[in-house]
């Protein structure tokens, strides 16, 4: 018996992805794990907290003391859990920006409440500015939302503030995005002066300001500056983070909002994930209420300022001649720039080759990069293994370069 005979069926071209997520850049942070997960390389790529400064003892008591709670495993609301939002109110207040908790949307991570506010405050085409090298997490977000994004550069004296004013009488800018205090990636932090420009541009030109800071309170030296907010309080939203001060691994973040986005970012909120963990909420809400938290942060706080002053210490010794670095009063980074004629990322092989590893600066620029910068994280290891990694780095770039 004869097969009738086989016919083929045209296949049509499953459709491309996205513009906007084709132009996210990936991270070098996150490719660089992979790479450095041998227990000998010393990684001063990841802006990782040090695990054995959590307060594991502290954290599974909260745990412990809120998992009968009532509903604490049940569905929850999208903006949070009203004991958390009342606890983070209540500091915000205390460092002298009245705030209430309904001001307050508890996010999955800060990231995911930059996400939300690049969900409810932009349309594809719309224009950006930003510190220029800028966090580069930022930079994914503001691109997979199909942002146009302008870099605002920093001189020697900080942020060039007169190219704000310009870019944004430019551009019309639906927001500048900031990390005004130990930004992610140089450690710069902008002074009470710059903060009050900052917002007057804002109020004059009429954009938002979008105010990051995961790294506030880890400050090791100076005294405390006040929030973008406090001088420009309609134009200001604000994230923040429990992810350097408790864990990583808790998620939680959130978003100070204005009355005018707040129900835009509560329903981008809903649609993301409905809520944010209900447990994970509670514990971290029970914990910072427990009277352990400050004395934990106080010891993260001199654990890591001492990483930060080895660092600093033999910075001098095993940079190539005329480098030059800074010297953050807070957060996880130092940001340093080679000599002329060097390449921070066409280096880092051979410091991968001694062990050692380091974020090349190119991937945090909007714009055209500055191939000589690089950020190295003084947070993850204690200060023989900065040592030790350091002139590991040190034979690498005098091999090299």
């Amino acid at each position: 018996m004869s097969s009738a005979p086989q016919t083929s069926t045209p296949t049509r071209a499953l459709p491309d992805r996205s513009q906007r997520a084709g132009s996210a850049k990936t991270s070098p942070v996150r490719d660089l794990l992979a790479l450095t997960e041998r227990p000998e390389v010393i990684s001063f790529a990841g802006g990782l907290p040090a695990p054995e400064l959590f307060d594991l003892d502290g954290i599974r008591a909260s745990f412990d003391a809120v998992l009968g709670s009532p509903g604490v495993l049940q569905y929850s609301t999208s903006e949070g859990s009203p004991a958390l939002r009342e606890e983070v109110a209540r500091r915000y207040t205390a460092d002298g920006l009245e705030t209430a908790a309904s001001e307050l949307i508890i996010t999955t991570g800060s990231q995911q409440g930059l996400g939300l506010l690049a969900t409810a405050l932009i349309d594809p085409g719309d224009t950006i500015l930003v510190e220029e090298p800028c966090y580069l997490a930022a930079l994914q977000t503001f691109a997979l939302a199909g942002a146009r994004v302008v870099g605002i550069p920093y001189d020697d004296d900080g942020l060039d503030l007169d190219a704000l004013d310009r870019m944004a009488a430019e551009h019309a800018p639906k927001f500048f995005y900031t990390v005004p205090t130990f930004q992610n990636p140089t450690g710069r932090t902008h002074d009470l002066g710059s903060r009050r420009r900052i917002a007057e541009i804002a109020q004059r030109r009429g954009f938002r300001i979008i105010e990051d800071e995961p790294y506030r309170q880890l400050r090791y030296s100076g005294d405390p500056l006040p929030s973008l907010a406090a001088f420009a309080p309609d134009h200001v939203l604000s994230l923040g983070s429990f992810s350097k001060v408790i864990a990583p691994g808790l998620r939680i973040g959130w978003i100070r909002t204005t009355p005018d986005v707040r129900p835009t970012v509560t329903i981008a909120k809903q649609a993301a994930d409905l809520h944010t963990s209900t447990i994970d909420q509670a514990a971290a809400a029970h914990y910072l209420v427990s009277g352990r938290g400050e004395p934990a942060l106080d010891r993260i706080r001199s654990a890591y300022a001492e990483r930060r002053d080895t660092m600093l210490d033999v910075l001098p010794s095993v940079l190539p001649a005329g480098s030059t670095w800074n010297r953050p009063d807070g957060g996880m980074f130092v940001w340093v720039r080679l000599p002329e004629g060097m390449d921070a990322a066409a280096s880092l092989g051979a410091a991968l080759a001694q062990d050692v590893a380091y974020v090349p600066g190119v991937s945090f620029f909007s714009g055209p990069p500055d191939e000589r910068t690089l950020r190295l994280s003084f947070t993850t290891y204690p200060p023989a293994s900065i040592r030790e990694g350091l002139s590991r780095l040190g034979t690498a770039w005098g091999a090299g370069g």
